[in-house]
């Protein structure tokens, strides 16, 4: 069943919300005394994926629930493949939502690592914003 033009709006202007969250969070992450560098790349993982979920959601394309952005990229390159570089430089971002978070795995990504991996996450929604119109931002 297709989704209405309201919903789509909503559901896409609620992902590309939470992605912006994500993205001030990993910012917000890196100003910290000490930084707070794995929380900053699992925002930056989360405000990626969400980001190309709005754009999937716009686009009426169905997802399964997963965190590789590898596999969503590639969906989101199906609709646009002008997309498809950025996802390839994106995709080593999934591993960020889980390889920080628990007990007895690497300690931190170094400073560097955040840093690009924000980079990365502006890139990822600044190129799904340009490919959508204004009134999907909206919510």
């Amino acid at each position: 069943m297709a989704m209405s033009d309201e919903a789509r709006m909503a559901g896409t202007g609620a992902w590309l919300q939470r992605a912006s969250q994500d993205m001030r969070a990993a910012a917000h992450g890196l100003k910290a005394v000490p930084p707070l560098l794995d929380d900053v790349v699992f925002h930056c993982q989360q405000a990626s994926e969400k980001a190309l979920l709005g754009f999937l959601i716009w686009n009426g394309v169905p997802f399964r629930e997963t965190h590789d952005i590898a596999e969503i990229g590639a969906q989101c390159a199906e609709i646009d493949s002008s997309l498809a570089p950025l996802i390839d430089r994106a995709a080593p971002l999934t591993e960020y939502a889980w390889k920080y978070r628990y007990p007895g795995g690497p300690e931190e990504p170094s400073v560097e690592e955040a840093q690009e991996a924000l980079a990365i996450t502006h890139e990822v929604a600044q190129a799904i914003i340009e490919r959508l119109p204004q009134e999907a931002m909206e919510r």
